[in-house]
């Protein structure tokens, strides 16, 4: 069993998830209870693990939005009317 698989390995602090995403923990815990993380109450209700696996999720998701984002975004600049020209349609008949 690697350090990964244990019960120790696979969990860990909220502020530790929040300070590596750049949020704070109350967003954090925001995301479990919207089920974008997955995470654990342990003992008092001030005492949340996070699932390391469901931190890699999020942003492999978060990764392919921003791909999708940057995708849409080059598609409406390619739609400009200034790059279809201006004046009537030719029709050659």
């Amino acid at each position: 069993m690697t350090e990964r698989d244990s019960p120790r390995g696979r969990f860990t602090a909220v502020a530790t998830v929040a300070r590596s995403l750049g949020i704070t923990p109350v967003e954090v815990i925001a995301l479990v209870h919207e089920g974008r993380l997955r995470g654990l109450e342990v003992g008092s209700r001030s005492h949340w693990r996070i699932d390391l696996d469901s931190v890699d999720d999020y942003l492999d998701e978060q990764a392919e939005l921003t791909r999708r984002a940057a995708l849409w975004r080059q598609s409406q600049e390619a739609s400009f009317p200034e790059l279809w020209g201006r004046g009537a349609l030719r029709r050659d008949e």
